[in-house]
């Protein structure tokens, strides 16, 4: 009789795992040292819809590429919305998120994945003016051949992806419809202190010429190539703000880069920021607020995840949910639908 219990217990918990495997739909980081590549749901037997595409840079002349899925709704005179989802830090276009890209696929949107100068090794990479110029023309390429419709451009990405949303809604906020931000990198050199010596640390030196201190020269990359920087600039743009309330813990990117581009925002809005207590709390291991607000608990269905802190500033929202350093597809999808014109 014991026995049989330890394996009627054993199975339960076995299709229990394999029941949370198989319903996930985030993007999530295995390993904060040696990867920011989400590993992303997706089944063997899904289709490749990806049609490479290729333009001309109209910053340098280059030849630039990305991947477009066109939906099977696309016809001719009749604009779709469209989903502009961008790789993370150390991966290209070559980077997949099938749990996005079937959500948008069956929504009937098209679907772009630019490639923005790839990883963040070279001083062309980690947002400067001809990664920025690339998702602009990719864009443009799109909308010059295909249906789609320009008032509903949706921008998302996680990690470094989340990292190049925020640069992008804050130095183009009238060009996207919404933007939907995950685990991203808002301030450059404060992030470069966490790496030093370390691989990203060597990659954001590649990018930006040296070490912050270097000299004024390199402190100036630094500066602009962080969101901060520019991210005021969006305030009146629907700007959802995400972060798994154990990434710094179990991830690369602290909580509180989230949390100081929402604050960015709420200044901006005249609204109240996240106290700096606040942010210390949220901030521990046991990642709680020691006094939520009302409203900062609570769980969201389109997360599938409980919440710790949430906040909202004129058209902008901080999430703090519970997960590590990861995306997830439903609730960014959820964002744009809410938007959509």
């Amino acid at each position: 009789m014991f026995r049989l219990g330890c394996m009627v217990r054993f199975s339960s918990l076995l299709v229990c795992c394999f029941l949370c495997v198989g319903i996930s739909v985030s993007c999530v980081a295995q390993d904060p040292q040696s990867s920011d590549q989400p590993s992303v749901a997706s089944s063997a037997d899904q289709p490749d819809r990806r049609q490479r595409i290729e333009f001309q840079s109209t910053r340098d002349g280059s030849t630039q590429a990305a991947y477009l899925i066109v939906p099977r709704q696309a016809v001719a005179g009749k604009p779709l919305p469209m989903v502009i989802s961008l790789h993370s830090w150390s991966a290209d276009m070559q980077q997949r998120n099938t749990a996005l890209e079937e959500l948008v696929y069956q929504r009937g949107w098209f679907y772009l994945f630019p490639n923005f100068r790839g990883p963040n090794q070279t001083t062309a990479a980690l947002g400067s003016p001809l990664a920025q110029q690339d998702i602009l023309d990719a864009v443009e390429s799109v909308c010059a051949s295909h249906s789609v419709d320009r008032t509903n451009l949706f921008l998302t990405g996680n990690s470094g992806g989340g990292h190049m949303t925020m640069m992008m809604a804050g130095l183009y906020p009238h060009r996207w419809t919404a933007a939907s931000a995950w685990v991203g990198i808002s301030d450059i050199a404060a992030w470069h202190s966490r790496h030093t010596g370390k691989r990203y640390g060597n990659m954001m030196e590649k990018c930006c010429g040296g070490a912050p201190g270097d000299s004024a020269v390199v402190d100036e990359q630094y500066r602009l190539r962080s969101p901060l920087t520019h991210l005021a600039e969006a305030k009146d743009l629907p700007i959802d703000i995400a972060a798994g309330v154990h990434d710094g813990h179990r991830g690369s990117v602290p909580v509180k880069h989230s949390i100081d581009a929402f604050n960015l925002l709420a200044v901006a809005n005249q609204a109240l920021p996240v106290s700096p207590e606040e942010i210390k709390q949220i901030s521990r291991k046991t990642g709680r607020l020691d006094q939520p607000r009302a409203g900062d608990v609570g769980f969201d269905k389109t997360f599938g995840r409980d919440y710790y802190l949430r906040r909202t500033a004129g058209r902008a929202r901080l999430t703090i949910f519970e997960g590590a350093h990861e995306g997830i597809a439903t609730a960014a999808m959820a964002w744009f639908e809410k938007h959509q014109r």
